[in-house]
């Protein structure tokens, strides 16, 4: 598999998954909590990185980068589905309680309170509504970023053929 394939397939497993998380959303009726989006940016990110990858299909060095901003991104979207994973996983009782939407904190606060806040968790985002095969999404989430990175370390930052 050359390098440019190898990239679009991460590039598809993104759409794939951001799919599925409207679909949860759209047809499912399952409100993402703030930590779920910032999941869904880091595998937007993600997506991105592979993208231009995809584009430009560099060699070397330019690969080597694109390898590096993709296990960024993983590794960012990892952080954040462990901790809601960490969250969900707190006895009853000593969850934070809910807080403001994210659309509110992002009106009233500036971004880097807005971060700080939600990375803290809130009730919202303990709550499990939805599994599959016993896990529930930020660990499925944590599970594909996990996968994602495999995927652009072996595309671009092991030798790879050119397209």
């Amino acid at each position: 598999m050359t390098r440019r394939a190898a990239n679009l397939l991460g590039l598809a497993c993104c759409v794939g998954l951001l799919g599925y998380a409207w679909y949860a959303q759209a047809v499912l009726h399952l409100e993402p909590c703030p930590l779920c989006i910032f999941q869904r940016v880091g595998i937007a990110a993600t997506g991105l990185v592979f993208l231009v990858a995809a584009l430009h299909a560099p060699r070397g060095n330019g690969a080597r980068v694109y390898g590096g901003l993709i296990l960024l991104s993983t590794a960012a979207t990892l952080a954040v589905a462990a901790r809601q994973i960490w969250i969900q996983h707190l006895p009853e009782g000593s969850v934070p309680v809910c807080g403001a939407t994210l659309s509110y904190m992002l009106d009233v606060f500036p971004l880097t309170d807005v971060i700080r806040k939600v990375l803290s968790g809130s009730g919202e985002c303990a709550k499990v509504t939805w599994t599959f095969l016993g896990a529930s999404m930020p660990e499925w989430v944590a599970i594909a970023a996990l996968a994602l990175a495999g995927l652009g370390t072996w595309a671009n930052l092991l030798p790879r053929r050119a397209s």
